[in-house]
């Protein structure tokens, strides 16, 4: 039977740390995914796409925005409802903010890859593009959401019965 992995319980005041580390460490790349959004628009070559794929990129813009905002929002939470203090429930809060950034991001990437691929091969097959998006987003969940799940899954049921504890969890 292999051994349960070695797990240590930060201080409140370094899970924050951690926290903000990651936001951190997300926040430059949507935003440099944001800034070629904004870019694009006056490429020329965005006219040549149409209306729909003009629409497609506002909604990309949109969801990278959304997931801006979810990513610099534990900051703003932490500074304007309790700068002096950590709890659980603003870790819970937070960690929830961070990952649910991740799902408007990849559906943000998901849009620019199939109007990337659209410009790249100047071809209308859209079911097949779309396709490709899709499987980018569903790539990006697996890394995303599903690896890291199975993870945490698979350390509780190699530890000890009983040793989990629910209020450490993310979710």
């Amino acid at each position: 039977m292999p051994e349960a992995p070695q797990t240590q319980h930060v201080e409140l005041s370094d899970a924050a740390s951690f926290l903000f580390d990651e936001c951190r460490m997300v926040l430059p790349g949507i935003q440099a995914i944001f800034g070629f959004q904004l870019i694009a628009v006056f490429n020329q070559r965005f006219p040549h796409l149409g209306e729909y794929e003009q629409s497609m990129h506002f909604v990309a813009m949109t969801l990278i925005a959304i997931a801006i905002g979810l990513v610099m929002c534990p900051a703003a939470y932490h500074r304007m409802r309790m700068p002096f203090e950590v709890t659980q429930q603003f870790i819970r809060n937070s960690s929830r903010l961070l990952l649910s950034a991740m799902v408007p991001l990849g559906l943000g990437i998901a849009i620019d890859y199939y109007l990337i691929a659209r410009l790249v091969f100047e071809d209308t097959g859209r079911g097949w593009l779309a396709a490709a998006a899709l499987l980018l987003f569903a790539l990006l969940s697996l890394f995303w959401f599903v690896f890291p799940r199975s993870q945490r899954l698979q350390e509780m049921l190699d530890s000890k019965p009983g040793s989990w504890r629910r209020d450490h969890s993310v979710f």
